[in-house]
Parts: structure tokens; sequence; C-alpha cells
């Protein structure tokens, strides 16, 4: 390596301050084919990042390892606690996970058991991949999760049953019926992310300096984070749920499509994996990871983590705190 020139492997290969930037970064670390990588291997990618970060890398050591080694630890790794994630719940398994999910929430829609069914299954998928995700610093009780859990189902449950039973009964356009999906989704994440973040608002979350210093903390740093993921997660799911209910309405009169109704399934998921695959990083980039905070906002509405700030950075605050937004 001593030919090659080093990087900061705790940082983005990409300027995090564009959307072309985070969108590189997110693609990087979300890549379905990541969600393969066996565990042994992971861990070994882990121990190459630390001892490169330590400048401590076996000798012959070429940056295309350390890149790889980079790739998969930030893919599989959290990034406060250091704990292998649950596969099911990282983002390069969004695509996978979430193609399943939504192509057989869009192709049995009919009828109120479907719906109930493949809404438990979806938002079960999203509690998982919300706590998986969750800023670590504001751990969940067993019953709060718990809490979180059953009330984004009964929230995606009732909106997707109102939907389906007073609103789509009072329209004249069929198609509407195909929308109760992507309605009961965006419904229950704001449910179920701040619910299963909850603690991150009750206790509030770190906050540091430009350079990384913990300087205090702030109840409203999660409520903007949250809010700002929330928003990404509609967006990740919004082009396949919208914009697929058209397409299909369009092409299954078609004599062709008739005579493949049990391939629609088929059709359906893999389209929508298609569109995950560009949307996972596209929303995630949708806002900077390290989100900033104005100190006089928290001025504004949180004196005494304020005065705490003040304290801890000699009577000098800094114009913004930063703290991790979580995915």
């Amino acid at each position: 390596m001593s030919s090659e020139k080093r990087i900061d492997i705790t940082q983005p290969l990409w300027d995090q301050s564009t959307f072309v930037g985070r969108f590189r970064h997110f693609a990087f670390i979300s890549n379905p084919l990541l969600t393969f990588v066996p565990e042994k291997q992971l861990y070994e990618a882990r121990d190459l990042y630390m001892k490169y970060k330590a400048g401590q890398e076996p000798q012959g050591t070429t940056m295309a390892q350390v890149i790889r080694a980079k790739q998969l630890y930030e893919s599989a790794f959290h990034p406060d606690s250091g704990e292998l994630q649950n596969v099911f719940g990282r983002m390069s398994f969004q695509m996978p996970g979430g193609c399943l999910a939504t192509g057989a929430m869009l192709q049995w829609y009919r009828t109120a058991t479907a719906v109930v069914f493949w809404q438990w299954v979806n938002q079960s998928f999203n509690a998982l991949v919300n706590y998986t995700n969750r800023n670590a610093n504001a751990p969940l009780s067993t019953k709060q999760m718990g809490v979180a859990y059953v009330s984004a189902m009964t929230a995606a449950m009732s909106t997707a049953l109102t939907f389906k039973f007073v609103i789509q009964k009072r329209a004249t356009n069929p198609i509407l019926a195909r929308f109760v999906p992507f309605v009961a989704v965006a419904a229950a994440n704001w449910v179920n992310i701040p619910l299963m973040r909850q603690n991150e608002i009750l206790l509030g979350l770190e906050v540091t300096d430009e350079n990384g210093k913990v300087i205090g903390k702030s109840q409203i740093a999660p409520i903007k984070g949250i809010s700002q993921v929330v928003t990404s997660r509609i967006v990740m799911c919004a082009p396949g749920m919208l914009l697929l209910p058209v397409i299909m309405e369009r092409i299954e009169p078609k004599p062709w499509m008739q005579r493949i109704k049990k391939a629609h399934i088929l059709i359906q998921t893999a389209i929508v994996g298609v569109f995950l695959t560009f949307m996972v990083p596209t929303a995630c980039a949708l806002f900077p990871q390290r989100c900033k905070l104005s100190t006089d906002t928290i001025k504004r509405f949180e004196k005494e983590n304020y005065e705490e700030i003040v304290k801890n950075t000699d009577g000098k605050p800094p114009k913004y705190v930063y703290f991790n937004k979580g995915l």
C-alpha cells in the first residue's frame, strides 16, 4: 500500500454534499448481490477495514481489496454499534425483499383477507428494516418494539380496509383498488418508523460538532431525521406502487396477458425489482446521511440541551450540530 495514496476509509468515496455523490455511495452499499456474501467473508472484510483504519493492514494489501472491504463492512455492519445486521434488514436486501412483498400486495388486492395478510407480511418486513437501521444509541425495550409493531400493523390494515371499502366503493374508476397497498404502506410508515425509533425522540440523540466530537443531545434532531427517513421510504416504494398499477391495468386485458394469468405475479415482481434497484439508492440519497441541525433551532426549542452544548464548547457553540439520521 506504500505506493498507493491512502484514503479515509471511514468516509464515503464520493462527495456527500451532492445528490449524485450520495446516490453513488448508496448504490455502492445497497447492491442486492451483497445480500449473498457469506458471514465469514463479511467478518474478514471488517477485520481488514479496522486494520486499514488503524494503519496496520497486511503488507501487499491492494486498494481494490480495501475498497471491497469498505463496501462489505458498510453494507452489513451498523454504523453506530458496529454489530452485524440481520441480513433481511440490510439495505442490500431492500430490492429482493421489497419486490417480493410489493409484488404480492399489488397482485392480491381484491379481497379483504388478501389485503390484511399481505399488509401483515409487508409491515413485518418493514419493522425489521426499521429496527435494523435505527440509530443504535437509543435502544428499544421489547415492550416498545411490540407496541411499534402492533401500531404499524393496525395503521396499515385500517387504512387499507378504509380505503378499500369506503373510498373505493364510492369511486367509479376500478383502478383505485390497485392503489390500496400504496396508501396503506404510506400511512404505516408514518406510524412504524417513529414508534420503532421513539426513544430517540424521548431521550434525545447525541449531536456532534463538525469534527465528530459529541457536544450534547437534542430531541429535535431525531424528529428531523425520522421525518426525512419516512419521506425517503415512501419515495422508495412510490414508483413501483403507483406506476405499476397503471401499467398492469392497461396490459392485463391484452389477449397474450390473458393466456399467462399465472405469470402475472412474476411479471409484477420483476418490474417492482427493476424499480427498486434504482429507487433504493435514489431514496436514500435524497437527504445527507450525516444530518445537520442549526443550534439556533435547539436554542429556541430546547433550552436545557442548548445550555449543555454551550457548556461543552466553552461558550462557543457551533452554528450547526450533526447526527446520523438512520436509514
